[in-house]
């Protein structure tokens, strides 16, 4: 893919730590003088020195998605040596919540896309709150990193057509949230055309749906795939597309919602938690009434509990009661069913007060024994 003329190079890694007045600079912890160590860690000829490093990094320029005057310039160095052969050196994640076994050069990537996910967070244009002199140190340190956009661009990009999955997946990712700045937007058409290629081709379902939901983050309709002959990849393409079929494919794809969870190992790189929870967002931005969903609703009862509920059954009661339920007006049926299930599954009731706004919301008792009481007095009517 051809760098845009207007883009800088990239400062050669060993000019830019000389170059760079780290001391001047921080991170979450203070001075960022101790960065450039961090930095040629990365490079050390073991590979537990190299995990620590990264390790380090995240903690300091990166701190919980968090940017400093020293991101940018780390940024920069870590597109800078993507290129060399160290970053080969396969090992696990320095994180202990993070197990995964696998080059280094995969890990930066994603640590880019982690970034890039950050610096792109203000580019709806919402205002914030002006906090002084501290704010207005937080807002350089986003705008220091919007401005290398491009140049971590041109180095994360040829990463897409690598021989290695697992760094060809890293570099989706980074790239997905890269193109979300909108200097790159000329970009789009050319990565977008690279990935419905991958889309469509016979690839391993992991990638094909990675792309389907880049393509869809960048707003390419992908409903030609709404009939692949994978399940998985027929749901990736609904989520990118209103295109008729998009619905039923969500539908098909929650009639089982286990086996939909157990299709990819480990989440995409474009959500967390599990895969049926970004199924039914999909489905409820798209279906029309209550009682299209019902089903998907229904086949979700089992797998709710108090800790979902933020995730399925609570955005479920929101589509199901668009108004909140007015005592003594007679529930439809679907309405009916789902509540029932509902109060049948133990589950979802307990101690844990996530439920409540839920229900308060939707106009209905809090607790099991109200909400069974308005069953048994409620009388179902046709839905419309």
């Amino acid at each position: 893919m051809p760098a845009n003329d207007a883009t800088a190079a990239l400062p050669e890694p060993a000019a830019l730590l000389a170059s760079t007045d780290w001391a001047a600079l921080t991170h979450a912890y203070g001075p960022a003088d101790g960065t450039p160590d961090d930095l040629l860690g990365l490079l050390h000829d073991d590979p537990e020195v190299q995990a620590e490093s990264l390790g380090r990094l995240e903690m300091s320029v990166l701190h919980q998605g968090s940017l400093y005057s020293a991101t940018a310039p780390a940024a920069l160095f870590v597109a800078g040596i993507l290129n060399d052969a160290r970053t080969l050196a396969v090992h696990e994640r320095f994180s202990p919540w993070d197990d995964r076994v696998r080059p280094l050069r995969a890990a930066l990537l994603e640590w880019l896309g982690e970034l890039a996910e950050s610096a792109a967070y203000e580019d709806d244009g919402e205002d914030q709150e002006d906090d002084g002199e501290e704010w207005a140190e937080e807002i350089a340190a986003i705008e220091a990193c919007r401005a290398v956009r491009p140049q971590l661009f041109d180095a994360v990009a040829p990463w897409l057509d690598d021989a290695d999955g697992i760094v060809r997946e890293a570099a989706l990712g980074a790239v997905t949230h890269l193109l979300r700045a909108p200097e790159l937007a000329d970009r789009i058409p050319a990565a977008a055309e690279r990935l419905e290629r991958i889309a469509r081709g016979d690839g391993d379902r992991r990638e094909r749906a990675g792309a389907l939901l880049s393509l869809g983050s960048w707003g390419r309709d992908t409903g030609g795939l709404l009939t692949d002959a994978d399940p998985a990849v027929r749901a990736c393409a609904a989520l990118g597309t209103t295109a008729p079929g998009a619905v039923r494919a969500l539908l098909d794809a929650l009639a089982d919602p286990a086996a939909a969870d157990a299709w990819f190992d480990e989440p995409l790189p474009h959500f967390d938690g599990w895969f049926r929870f970004t199924l039914l967002r999909g489905l409820l931005d798209r279906a029309r009434h209550f009682d299209e969903v019902l089903p998907a609703a229904l086949a979700l009862v089992p797998m709710c509990g108090q800790y979902t509920v933020d995730s399925d059954w609570g955005p479920l009661l929101a589509s199901a009661f668009p108004e909140p339920y007015a005592p003594g007006r007679p529930l439809t049926a679907a309405q009916q069913a789902y509540l029932r299930a509902l109060a049948d599954r133990d589950a979802c009731w307990g101690d844990i007060a996530n439920r409540v706004s839920w229900l308060r919301s939707a106009g209905l008792p809090t607790q099991r024994d109200p909400l069974r009481a308005l069953l048994a007095a409620g009388a179902a009517t046709p839905s419309s």
